[in-house]
């Protein structure tokens, strides 16, 4: 009988899980304007008797769930944001209903599963310490974490610990991956604006071409991978974007590129912009034109704390049994905005999976027919729990 109340209870949990994945994925909000999206959190946080401290770092906010003497802290982390970009999947009943915006990373599912946690923590009851909730904003952007800590987030609600996930598609569901080090880059934005002199395309020998200028550039950037990082460290610079001022018969005055570069190490970071603008002004100089270098730093690298990540792999293990989690998973170049979390308290960070190759589950991040597994919900609403009770014991 026993048994069939925690099947029956468990059951519940999921449908309600769902419940809330698919409201939260039908009404998607960028970073810093998810409002609504709060609003709905914040009322199923409530729901279960939880106090919710609001607009920490813009729309983020914070539950504390607290049982027994216990003086430990942990921090369960969920982000809130959606991406600007156009849900093309057909015959999905929790489509987005709102235009040109879609939880195109699953961070709706994010939000579910830390709410699961939520409620089995505060009907459990079953350990001895602190649950912080942490639902930030604008993860996107890279900036809200940021945003959270610059408003005291660590001040007002401190941890011992922060853990987070994101699943990942092209990974079986039941699997669970991470790593101690560096689990995810950083990433570096850049533009480079490049100063000719336009004229006519048919008497080029009057200009200073800054479109073939730009060529050169872009084909010389990726001699800094290849020739200048150290092969035993990992990086990437990827141009993106090209624009001029110019028409079909009209050689342009000024040309942009934009692009970004991914690696894992503060040396690494600061050695691609040395170089880029090195190989930048070089080549612009050397045809008698100007040029600006542009380097921002939006994203640090995720770097999971060694002894934080044992603490991961064991509540993946009691989660989804030893043979299903890799602890020593390779790294990515995707970036988080974890990570600006992991460099003031420690913690770890992980990967889900969310379906293997050739299902449904697989559809890429940032696709518009991309969807959540709902099927990974109570795999991670337990893996949050469990690292609750295993780092404050009863």
């Amino acid at each position: 009988m026993e048994d069939d109340m925690v099947g029956t209870r468990d059951e519940t949990l999921q449908q309600q899980m769902v419940e809330w994945r698919h409201a939260l994925h039908q009404h998607p909000e960028v970073g810093f304007e998810e409002v609504r999206t709060a609003d709905y959190v914040a009322a199923v946080l409530e729901s279960f008797g939880l106090e919710v401290h609001r607009g920490i770092g813009g729309t983020g906010l914070v539950a504390s769930l607290t049982v027994g003497d216990g003086k430990g802290v942990i921090g369960l982390r969920a982000d809130m944001d959606a991406l600007a970009m156009a849900e093309t999947a057909e015959g999905r009943p929790h489509v987005s209903r709102n235009a040109g915006c879609m939880h195109g990373c699953g961070h709706d599912g994010h939000m579910a599963m830390v709410l699961g946690a939520a409620r089995i923590l505060t009907e459990s009851r079953d350990f001895n310490g602190t649950v912080r909730f942490i639902f930030q904003p604008a993860e996107e952007h890279g900036r809200g974490a940021k945003a959270m800590i610059s408003d005291g987030l660590f001040e007002r609600f401190p941890v011992d610990e922060i853990y987070g996930a994101h699943n990942i598609p092209g990974m079986p569901a039941g699997h669970i991956a991470t790593r101690a080090g560096g689990i995810m880059a950083s990433e570096d934005n850049f533009v480079i604006r490049i100063h000719g002199r336009g004229g006519h395309a048919a008497r080029p020998q009057m200009v200073i071409d800054p479109l073939v200028i730009a060529a050169e550039i872009i084909l010389a950037l990726q001699t800094i991978v290849g020739r200048s990082v150290d092969p035993s460290d990992s990086a990437v610079v990827s141009c993106t974007e090209i624009h001029s001022d110019g028409i079909r018969n009209a050689i342009p005055s000024h040309v942009e590129i934009r692009g970004d570069t991914r690696s894992y190490s503060p040396q690494v970071q600061a050695l691609l912009e040395k170089r880029m603008r090195e190989i930048c002004t070089g080549i612009a100089s050397a045809h008698g034109a100007t040029c600006e270098v542009e380097y921002t730093h939006e994203f640090v690298p995720t770097v999971n704390w060694p002894e934080c990540t044992p603490v991961a792999i064991r509540a993946a293990q009691a989660v989804v049994g030893q043979e299903n989690v890799d602890g020593n998973a390779a790294p990515i170049m995707a970036s988080e905005d974890f990570g600006a979390f992991l460099k003031v308290v420690p913690g770890a960070f992980v990967f889900i999976g969310n379906g293997a190759p050739g299902t449904p589950g697989s559809i890429p991040l940032h696709n518009g027919k991309y969807d959540f597994n709902d099927e990974i919900l109570p795999i991670g609403s337990r893996y949050f729990a469990e690292l609750a009770r295993s780092r404050l014991k009863a």
